[in-house]
């Protein structure tokens, strides 16, 4: 008997795993994640979102990479995109749309071109945006030899440009250009509004302006009294003067040609004196032509 009823005890006893307690573990346990939740979602409460919409926002970021991850090819290529436009609207409703456009790095005719080539508009979906292809438009204004574009969250978008620096104003055919120290063209460069670029005229001065423009740049008195380098022939250089003299340098060693110029202008005052042409051609001899026995003609010196 005493036995049984000590079996008996251990039968009531059974509920050892307590199991009308669990409920209270599961409810302290809510109440930690609950009170943990703040703490983890502060940095989502410092862009203005609330804890569930931060939620939202990191379960769509997920369902993004997944989406990618299980997709191949062109497939994958085109599922990600969709992804990523319909997630860029989504972001937008939160506040991640584009507000401010900062260009780095351009003049302010650059800019103005850099901008309507980006083709960004305010309260886009900054998430939204192709990044590469947005570089890549940038890039092809003729201003920008390299740009790199920034997206900062929640609504600003930084475009860095290196601008390629106008050179001088190349005229050919008829037409004017401007162009850069590599003879490249700068389309949208205005040359009418550059009237302080040295001018540089005929087939090939575009490609040769970069070595000679320095050399003349050097010397102050001379730069100051050229109107433009007319390439002749695509050979050599004549410096057509303010005054409608022409200096003729020779197809080989400006330098030296401009060096003994330089000299006779320190002596004697060459510049001064009037002669329609002073020849430099021959690096033995200084040949001059008095003005009156100069032929009519246009820009481009005769002969070579």
């Amino acid at each position: 008997m005493p036995a049984a009823l000590r079996g008996g005890a251990r039968t009531k006893a059974k509920p050892r795993a307590k199991a009308p307690s669990s409920p209270r573990k599961t409810r302290g346990a809510s109440k930690a994640q609950a009170a943990y939740a703040p703490g983890k979602l502060g940095a989502a409460r410092g862009l203005g979102l609330s804890p569930g919409h931060a939620l939202i926002a990191a379960g769509g970021v997920l369902a993004l990479t997944l989406v990618v991850a299980l997709s191949t090819g062109d497939r994958a290529e085109k599922i990600g995109q969709g992804t990523q436009a319909a997630l860029g609207r989504q972001f937008a409703s939160l506040g991640f749309r584009l507000n401010a456009v900062h260009v780095q790095g351009a003049s302010p005719a650059a800019t103005a071109d850099i901008l309507a080539a980006a083709g960004v508009y305010k309260d886009q979906p900054v998430l939204g945006l192709d990044l590469d292809a947005l570089r890549a438009r940038v890039e092809a204004v003729g201003w920008v030899e390299e740009a790199r574009v920034v997206r900062l969250l929640p609504d600003t978008l930084i475009i860095a440009i290196s601008e390629r620096k106008q050179l001088a104003v190349w005229q050919h055919n008829g037409a004017s250009r401007v162009i850069d120290a590599e003879g490249k063209v700068i389309p949208e460069a205005n040359p009418l509004r550059s009237a302080n670029l040295p001018l540089v005229v005929g087939q090939g001065a575009d490609q040769h302006a970069a070595a000679i423009l320095p050399r003349i740049a050097s010397r102050p008195r001379l730069m100051s009294r050229v109107e433009a380098l007319v390439r002749v022939d695509d050979r050599r250089w004549d410096l057509r003067l303010k005054d409608g003299s022409l200096v003729q340098l020779p197809a080989v060693d400006e330098e030296a040609a401009l060096i003994q110029l330089e000299q006779l202008d320190q002596r004697s005052r060459i510049l001064e004196l009037g002669f329609a042409r002073i020849d430099l051609r021959d690096p033995t001899m200084v040949a001059v032509r008095p003005r009156d026995q100069v032929r009519s003609g246009g820009l481009v010196a005769d002969g070579a």
